[in-house]
């Protein structure tokens, strides 16, 4: 298995491709374009908004507004790729949302529009992660959340869920 620093191109950038051999994503659920920068504490991701997006076909009819849940979830996965980062063996895991805190939304994301998302690492160990993650269009934060993941054995999550 490929190492996550492995698919940083020079710039320490990780395209949409490196991005789905990390997290188990992809289109239409996929909420992260490019990650801008990971370090073992922090990550910038970004999700360009065409306005073509099938969500904003239904939310709201007449006015395009990305709907709240998917802005918490391009924050989430973009935590789900922090963690993942520090974690030897993050393939043979699978690392998911537990409970999220304090989700607040200062501005409705309208496209086109390019949504930032960045995310700070509060504390990890084997068992999960809790993480602040901010939305930002241009300099202006939209939203933000506390976010708790929990990691844990793929094969045997699966197994457990399997029928």
């Amino acid at each position: 298995m490929v190492q996550i620093n492995e698919l940083k191109s020079d710039k320490g950038e990780i395209g949409k491709d490196g991005i789905k051999k990390i997290i188990p994503y992809q289109e239409p659920f996929l909420f992260i374009d490019k990650v801008i920068s990971l370090s073992n504490n922090r990550i910038v991701a970004i999700k360009d908004l065409t306005g073509n997006e099938d969500f904003f076909k239904g939310h709201f009819v007449d006015f395009p507004i990305m709907p709240g849940a998917l802005t918490v979830e391009g924050m989430g996965q973009a935590a789900t790729l922090l963690a993942r980062s520090n974690i030897p063996n993050h393939y043979e895991k699978d690392v998911l949302a537990y409970k999220l805190k304090e989700v607040k939304f200062m501005a409705p994301i309208l496209p086109p529009e390019q949504v930032r998302f960045e995310v700070d690492l509060i504390a990890q160990d084997e068992r999960g992660a809790i993480l602040q993650g901010k939305s930002f269009i241009k300099e202006n934060l939209v939203a933000e959340a506390l976010l708790m993941l929990t990691i844990v054995n793929k094969a045997e999550f699966r197994a457990k869920y399997t029928k």
